[in-house]
């Protein structure tokens, strides 16, 4: 039995062609409408080198009085200059008029290649096919979804519904994309975050920032910090028009945070070419932030990668990572599971068998490795994968 969809209250989607890509048929300008004017709060990467439409937003969020997300797909419009701030301004306008909003009641967001200017006549086109194909079913929203994606190839989107403790009922839906140039350090991934639910922007910055910092910035597929990576949230009050306060904003923060926590993986566990997401818990760290070094170490060794993806349990990889990513820790107190098995204990090597734990990563598409020290009760959770073949193919060839 399918899983129900829950779409928020007050909000409209599209998904169209419009040409970026000449010669494509795929889905590729983006629309979300809150009929209702909404609050919207955004986390952005953290690369300097960002996008025309990061720029743009970052200025207008926090804020209220948001109708529009427009997103398009084929061209990032990053490291385009004045020409490209310029063209991210109109196409807020375009896709603001559009929908009878204005361009500063619109946010923006572009993903593909880097370099390249916007196709203005196609983003106009866009936007008016856009708005004449609104739509509040499930079918429109994963049509916008879809239209978000680039070398993608499944959809990804999560919904939740929650009564809260004031007695409304609320909802909150999620799309976003990504399958390369993944590891946000917000900071190419995107996404919309929507409910019905009304948020005073300052909550709803501190609100997304935390689930982002947990979620969204725990995930790698080769490490690189997209120009473009854009997370933003949309509140319009459509369900519970009152700002939620003291226990009901508690309880959307952690409603938030879970939908992001199922959103999240599946940027790496769609990553190009991959053949295995891998989940990486580190225990027993001394704080937080050395937690996520050690983890996103161990995430972004190549070598690491290439031992799972040939079903390799090379413990020794995972091991010698840790210890070069700058966090003292005694390496006679660190441990290991790979799949449940525990490879590595106290700073040895354990005996084990290597067919089994072969298969048991081979034979699945989820890897874990459980990674304890003992200089802390710091705990993370963060995601990746494995680094393939083809996923050195499809990168080689991506402008060529």
């Amino acid at each position: 039995m399918e899983k129900e969809f829950y779409i928020p209250q007050g909000y409209r989607f599209a998904g169209v062609n419009c040409g970026i890509k000449p010669g494509s048929t795929k889905l590729d300008f983006a629309m979300v409408v809150s009929d209702k004017p909404a609050t919207a709060a955004g986390v952005y990467t953290q690369n300097l080198n960002c996008g025309a439409p990061v720029v743009y937003d970052r200025e207008r969020t926090p804020g209220r009085g948001f109708h529009v997300v427009a997103t398009d797909s084929g061209v990032a419009n990053a490291c385009t200059g004045k020409v490209g701030l310029f063209n991210a301004r109109k196409m807020a306008e375009y896709a603001g008029e559009a929908v009878g909003a204005t361009g500063d009641q619109t946010l923006v967001m572009s993903t593909g290649v880097i370099g390249i200017h916007l196709p203005m006549k196609a983003i106009a086109n866009g936007a008016e096919k856009a708005a004449a194909k609104l739509g509040s079913s499930l079918k429109d929203f994963e049509k916008a979804a879809t239209a978000m994606m680039t070398t993608d190839t499944k959809l990804k989107t999560v919904s939740r519904e929650k009564t809260l403790p004031n007695g409304k009922t609320i909802r909150i839906a999620g799309m976003c994309k990504g399958a390369a140039m993944i590891g946000p350090n917000m900071a190419t991934m995107l996404a919309t975050l929507m409910t019905d639910a009304m948020l005073e922007p300052e909550d709803a910055q501190k609100i997304l920032r935390d689930a982002v910092e947990d979620t969204f910035n725990c995930i790698s597929v080769e490490g690189h910090t997209s120009t473009s990576d854009t997370v933003l949230l949309l509140a319009n009050g459509a369900a519970a028009p009152d700002p939620l306060a003291r226990e009901d904003l508690a309880a959307f923060a952690e409603l938030l945070k879970d939908m992001c926590r199922e959103l999240a993986p599946m940027i790496p566990n769609d990553g190009e070419g991959v053949s295995h997401l891998i989940t990486i818990d580190v225990f027993g760290a001394p704080d937080r932030a050395s937690a996520k070094l050690l983890a996103q170490t161990v995430a972004n060794d190549a070598l690491v990668k290439t031992a799972i993806c040939g079903a390799d349990p090379n413990w020794g990889r995972i091991i010698s990572a840790t210890g070069r990513c700058g966090v003292p820790y005694d390496p006679s107190k660190v441990s290991l599971k790979v799949n449940g098995y525990l490879l590595y204990e106290n700073g040895a090597p354990v005996p084990f068998d290597k067919k089994t734990v072969s298969d048991a990563i081979r034979n699945s598409r989820d890897t874990s490795f459980e990674i304890f020290f003992q200089e802390g009760d710091a705990s993370i959770r963060f995601w990746t994968s494995d680094l393939t073949v083809e996923y050195v193919h499809l990168n080689a060839d991506y402008t060529t």
